[in-house]
């Protein structure tokens, strides 16, 4: 457990050094709040679906929760090429709980992140349906912030190329947040589209927050909860055993 804690704060630190990029971080976020919340918004409540900012904000956290976590990948690569990883891995400690000390810190840092845009949330107008939720949806923004950062732990693992990173994590990454209904209602789709989103596991991250947000749930709390735990298991086993197969 001491190992998990030390590498959980050095994560931590790592990241608290770089407060430009986490403030950088947000213009996307913000892009899509102002552009699409405000610009579909009128077209979003003639359609008779109410506040367009309000159904946005919670996908938009989800979002910046989930590029947050799969780029946390990349410090692998800077560690492997700086010589940091190879004095980890030679430490007489399991790379399971090097791996969960990594994926914890991650998760941690990108929490704060989603913290950080549902603050800009509320300052632009969203508003919960309810501020008993908060824990509630506090639960949702962890699960993703795990599943996401285990899988970007296993995707750091494999690749070697700093250049070829970041393109293949955008490759996964990007699907995933237009198919997971963050921006579009998951109701009446058509056959093939509404399988692919059942089947994105951000998807489930997204209504989890959205439900505990607005209170508009597509599936069910214990629906998207026992997703999440189960994909998360699945994908702290595969960070695990890709990072237990680095060769240095």
């Amino acid at each position: 457990m001491s190992t998990i804690y030390i590498l959980w704060l050095r994560e931590l630190k790592r990241y608290s050094r770089s407060r430009v990029q986490i403030i950088a971080s947000l213009g996307q976020p913000v892009l899509y709040l102002v552009a699409l919340g405000f610009g579909l918004g009128p077209v979003f409540e003639r359609a008779g679906n109410g506040s367009y900012l309000q159904f946005i904000a919670p996908g938009v956290i989800g979002m910046s929760v989930l590029f947050m976590c799969v780029f946390s990948g990349i410090s692998i690569l800077w560690d492997r090429q700086f010589g940091f990883l190879k004095e980890t891995l030679v430490a007489p400690v399991s790379r399971m709980q090097i791996m969960v000390g990594r994926t914890l810190g991650s998760a941690t840092v990108a929490m704060s992140q989603g913290l950080l845009v549902f603050l800009v949330c509320l300052m632009i107008g969203f508003r919960p349906h309810s501020w008993m939720a908060l824990p509630k949806a506090a639960v949702f923004v962890a699960l993703v912030a795990i599943n996401f950062a285990a899988l970007g732990t296993a995707f750091g693992s494999v690749i070697k190329d700093m250049q070829g990173f970041p393109l293949v994590m955008n490759f996964v990454a990007m699907p995933m947040f237009f198919l997971s209904g963050a921006l579009f209602p998951l109701w009446d789709l058509p056959r093939a589209l509404s399988l692919v989103t059942h089947l994105d596991p951000l998807s489930y991250g997204i209504d989890g927050l959205r439900g505990a947000l607005t209170g508009i749930w597509y599936f069910s709390f214990l629906h998207d909860f026992a997703v999440l735990v189960v994909v998360a298991a699945g994908f702290l086993v595969l960070g695990s055993y890709m990072f237990s197969k680095i060769q240095m």
